[in-house]
């Protein structure tokens, strides 16, 4: 009866009540601290779901992002005229899309309010969708990256020799959460971290904590440049980002150009920052060209000549740096 009593008592159950709120509390500040608070937008949504809003670059809209520079009326081709598809990385659509802007009569771009239709001769398929188009003759001059080992075969088993021509230059870039105390690592110590070597930021200078490295889809641009980083040594990661910091990796353009995520960091690589500048002087460590790709087959072709030729000119270098970015020279 008395302990009947005792827990029928109000200050016992005031205690309790108190106490198990306090559990709950302490319960939330821990996962909030631990596992919550390294989730919260971790690389921004926009770059998790590799998104661009088409609108915002479309060539003939006033309202879009697509640098309008008009080239000479003798270099554009006129209605009813051969003209190739053109397709490319996500990345790169702002660059081909003022390309196309600059030459293309108004009506050959078909935009059904989601996306481009079939008949339009400006496509946006991703790098792997895109260079599936290419061997596939859906497009005829792609806008991407280097082919990875993978897409060239799958060219060549297909009867395709592909041809790059450098447009313009790139750099490959890596990314931690804005909170991450890291703003720097050298490039042995990201191959490090992705082999595995490193399995803590308190090991490359960081607080300590585990490090989630995170990979891209195969067949991608950023997937087939980071793959070029490792320089044939094999990806080996732990993703833990339930109770981790994140790195990631992408293209400079596409993470301060398209996505620009105040929640992300591009870190220095070997104490050099991916600037314009240094891409240009080529101190950054990491950068490459980005190419117009069509088929070797389709080489005496004019009308694919001539967006080569103007995307090599002075106004399609040009149209390069004003949309971010590098020129050839």
């Amino acid at each position: 009866m008395k302990d009947r009593n005792f827990f029928h008592n109000p200050f016992f159950q005031a205690f309790a009540i108190i106490f198990i709120a306090g559990c709950f509390l302490y319960l939330d500040f821990y996962v909030y601290k631990n596992i919550t608070r390294r989730l919260i937008n971790p690389f921004g949504k926009a770059v998790q779901a590799k998104a661009i809003d088409l609108k915002d670059y479309l060539p003939f809209d006033e309202n879009s992002k697509t640098v309008k520079i008009e080239a000479a009326e003798n270099k554009k081709f006129s209605s009813g005229e051969k003209m190739p598809v053109l397709d490319g990385a996500t990345a790169l659509l702002p660059v081909y899309s003022a390309f196309f802007h600059s030459l293309y009569p108004k009506e050959a771009c078909v935009f059904d309010g989601t996306d481009f239709k079939s008949e339009s001769y400006l496509q946006k398929h991703n790098t792997a969708g895109a260079f599936k188009a290419l061997v596939e003759k859906k497009a005829d001059i792609v806008f991407c990256a280097k082919p990875s080992e993978k897409q060239v075969e799958y060219a060549k088993q297909n009867g395709i020799e592909f041809v790059l021509v450098p447009v313009g230059l790139e750099s490959f870039v890596f990314l931690v959460n804005k909170d991450n105390p890291v703003t720097e690592l050298s490039v042995e110590q990201i191959r490090g971290i992705y082999t595995g070597k490193y399995k803590r930021w308190s090991e490359v200078g960081g607080d300590n904590t585990k490090i989630s490295a995170l990979t891209c889809k195969e067949g991608g641009g950023s997937q087939t440049a980071m793959l070029s980083f490792m320089n044939g040594t094999p990806i080996k990661t732990v993703n833990n980002a339930f109770e981790g910091r994140s790195i990631g990796y992408s293209f400079r353009f596409y993470v301060d150009g398209i996505v620009n995520d105040a929640n992300l960091k591009m870190i220095s690589l070997n104490g050099i920052e991916p600037t314009k500048e240094n891409i240009r002087n080529k101190t950054y460590p990491v950068f490459s060209s980005f190419y117009a790709i069509y088929r070797a087959s389709d080489s005496d072709r004019e009308d694919i000549k001539k967006v080569i030729d103007f995307a090599l000119s002075k106004t399609g270098q040009e149209i390069v740096e004003k949309t971010g970015y590098v020129s050839l020279e």
